[in-house]
C-alpha cells in the first residue's frame, strides 16, 4: 500500500519538520509581538504619530492619562487573543487542527498589515485587535496539534520547544527595535518592526498543508484510513500494521468510554473529571501570567530607561540581551522535561521567580536609587527571572494544558486555558504602567507573593505526566475521586510500573516487541 508523502519525510524527521516549519514561526511570531511594541513606545517618530500614547515627553496628569491609554492600546492585542482562543472551542474540532492553524495565521497577517500601515490612532487600535485574534487562535491550537502527533516519550521535549521559540521571538523583537532605533526622523523605525511578522506567518501558512493532521482528530471524526496513513508516516510503519491498529483501537476505546461529547461537557465532572482537568489546564496557564513575566517582557525597554534611569541605547541593548535568556531557558527545559518531569520544573521555577521579584523590589527602592551595586543586582535579577520563567512556565504550561484534556474536549479545553493566558495577559499589560506609576518598586512585591503561592498549589494539585500516553493520563483522573487525588494516583501508577519493570520475570519472550510498541506509542 502506498504511503501518503509529507514533504517526503517520516518518523522523527517528520516531527522535526513540523517543529521547524510551523511551530517555530508561529510561536516566534507570538513572542515577537509580545515585545516589539514595548520597544517602540519611546521612539519620537512613534509618539509624534500617536501622541495619545506618549509617556516620554509628558509629565504630571497628562503623563498619567497617556500611560493609561498606552496600557489599554497595547493590551487590546490580548483582548483579540481572548476571542481568538475562545473561537477554537467550536472551530478546533469543526475544522481540524491544520485548517485552524492556516486561517489564524492569515488573520495574523491582516492584523500585521493594518498595524504597520497605520496613520490614524483608530486604525492602530483595530489592528491590535485583529492581530490578537489571529495569534490567539493558533496559540490555542498548535500545542494540541503537536501533542497529538508526538509519541509519549518525546511529547514533553517536542511541545516545550514552544518556550524556546517564544523566547526567540521576544529577543528578535527587541533586537530589531534596537537596530531601527538608529533610523531617525522616519516612520520606518517603527513600521518595519511591526511589519516583520508577515514573514513568519506566511511561512506557517505555506507549510501547514504539507504536514500531517492530528491522528486523534481524524479518528474522532471517523477518518480512519487517513489516521492510519498519518500514523504510518509518524511511526515509520505500514498503515495496516498491528501496532497502528492497536493505537487506533486504544483511541476509539477511550472515546467510547468517555463519549464523543459536546464541548460543554467540560463544565461537568463525571467519571473522567472533565471540569477538574479543564480547571488544572487553565490554572497552569494562569500561573504563566501571574508570575509577572509580561510586566518585564512588554515593558523591558521602559523598565531600563524610565525606572532604572539608563539612556535610550543602553536600555535597548540590555533589554534585547535579556531576551536571550528565554531561549537559553527553553533549551534547558527541552533537555530536562522528560527526565525530571513537569512538576519539579514548575515547583523550582516558581520559588526562584519569587526570590527574583523580591530582589527587584529591594534593589529598585528609593533608598537604592543612587547605588550602582543595587542597579547591577536589579539587572541580574531581571535576567535570571527571564531564564527561570522559560524553564518552568513558558512552553511547559501549553504542554500541560494539552495533556490534561481528554480527546473529546481537548480543543475546547486548550481554547479555554489559552484564553486564560490572554485574559491575564491583558490585565497585566493594562495595569503595569499604572502600577509602576502608583506604587513604584512595591509593584514587584505583588508578584513575589504570587509566585510563592504557586509552589504549594502545584505540589498539592498537579499530577506528574512525563512519559505517559495521553490515554494513560485519562486513567489517572479515572482513578481520582477528589482534587487532591491526581498527584497521589500518578505517583502510585509510576511506582507500580517501576516495580513491574524491576521484576526479573516481568517480561515475556516477546520483550523486544513489547518495548518497541511502548517506545512508539502515540
Amino acid at each position: 500500500m502506498g504511503l501518503k508523502p509529507y514533504l517526503g519525510l517520516r518518523g522523527n524527521a517528520l516531527l522535526r519538520a513540523a517543529v521547524i516549519l510551523v511551530v517555530c514561526p508561529t510561536f516566534t511570531c507570538y513572542g515577537y509581538n509580545m515585545s516589539v511594541a514595548g520597544g517602540l513606545l519611546t521612539l519620537d517618530t512613534f509618539n509624534n504619530q500617536f501622541p495619545r500614547m506618549d509617556t516620554i515627553h509628558t509629565t504630571g496628569a497628562l503623563q498619567h492619562e497617556n500611560s493609561t491609554i498606552q496600557g489599554t492600546v497595547i493590551a487590546l492585542y490580548t483582548v483579540g487573543g481572548i476571542f481568538g482562543a475562545l473561537s477554537c472551542v467550536y472551530l478546533g474540532d469543526l475544522l481540524g487542527r491544520k485548517k485552524v492553524i492556516f486561517w489564524t495565521n492569515f488573520i495574523t497577517i491582516i492584523g500585521t498589515v493594518l498595524m504597520a500601515t497605520s496613520f490614524d490612532f483608530a486604525q492602530f487600535i483595530v489592528a491590535r485587535l485583529v492581530l490578537g485574534l489571529g495569534i490567539g487562535g493558533y496559540v490555542a491550537t498548535v500545542p494540541v496539534w503537536q501533542s497529538e502527533i508526538s509519541p509519549a516519550h518525546k511529547r514533553g521535549s517536542n511541545v516545550v520547544t514552544d518556550g524556546i521559540f517564544v523566547g526567540a521571538g521576544v529577543t528578535l523583537g527587541l533586537w530589531i527595535d534596537l537596530g531601527f532605533y538608529f533610523v531617525k526622523d522616519n516612520s520606518v523605525s517603527w513600521r518595519f518592526p511591526l511589519a516583520f511578522p508577515i514573514v513568519l506567518s506566511s511561512m506557517a501558512m505555506i507549510f501547514i498543508p504539507m504536514l500531517p493532521e492530528s491522528p486523534r482528530w481524524l479518528i474522532k471524526t471517523g477518518q480512519l484510513q487517513e489516521a492510519r496513513d498519518v500514523l504510518a508516516a509518524l511511526l515509520e510503519l505500514e498503515p495496516d500494521s498491528e501496532t497502528i491498529t492497536n493505537s487506533i483501537h486504544e483511541v476509539e476505546t477511550t472515546l467510547a468510554v468517555c463519549g464523543n461529547t459536546s464541548w460543554t461537557s467540560m463544565f461537568s465532572n463525571g467519571e473522567q473529571r472533565l471540569f477538574h482537568r479543564a480547571y488544572l489546564a487553565a490554572t497552569g496557564q494562569l500561573f504563566q501570567q501571574i508570575c509577572g513575566v509580561n510586566l518585564i517582557t512588554y515593558y523591558a525597554t521602559n523598565i531600563f530607561q524610565q525606572y532604572l534611569g539608563m539612556d535610550a541605547v543602553k536600555s535597548r541593548i540590555l533589554a534585547a540581551a535579556m531576551g536571550l535568556m528565554q531561549p537559553l531557558g527553553g533549551f534547558f527545559a527541552f533537555y530536562t522535561i522528560d527526565r525530571l518531569g513537569r512538576r519539579p520544573l514548575m515547583l523550582w521555577s516558581a520559588g526562584a521567580m519569587s526570590i527574583c521579584m523580591a530582589i527587584l523590589a529591594g534593589t529598585t527602592s528609593p533608598q537604592a536609587a543612587n547605588s550602582t551595586a543595587a542597579l547591577v543586582v536589579a539587572v541580574i535579577a531581571l535576567y535570571c527571572f527571564q531564564f527561570i520563567f522559560t524553564v518552568g512556565y513558558s512552553g511547559l504550561t501549553f504542554l500541560y494544558a494539552a495533556e490534561m484534556a481528554p480527546l473529546q474536549v481537548r480543543a475546547a479545553v486548550s481554547a479555554i486555558s489559552t484564553a486564560t493566558v490572554w485574559v491575564f495577559n491583558f490585565l497585566l499589560a493594562e495595569v503595569t504602567p499604572v502600577g509602576f506609576a502608583s506604587i513604584g518598586n512595591k509593584y514587584y512585591i505583588v508578584f513575589a507573593v504570587a509566585n510563592a503561592i504557586i509552589v504549594p498549589s502545584v505540589y498539592f494539585f498537579f499530577p506528574e505526566t512525563k512519559g505517559r500516553s495521553l490515554e494513560e493520563i485519562d486513567e489517572i483522573f479515572a482513578q481520582s475521586k477528589s482534587i487532591f487525588d491526581p498527584p497521589r494516583v500518578a505517583r502510585r501508577m509510576q511506582a507500580m510500573q517501576a516495580m513491574q519493570a524491576s521484576r526479573p520475570d516481568s517480561k515475556s519472550g516477546d520483550e523486544h516487541h513489547e518495548d518497541t510498541k511502548e517506545d512508539i506509542k502515540v
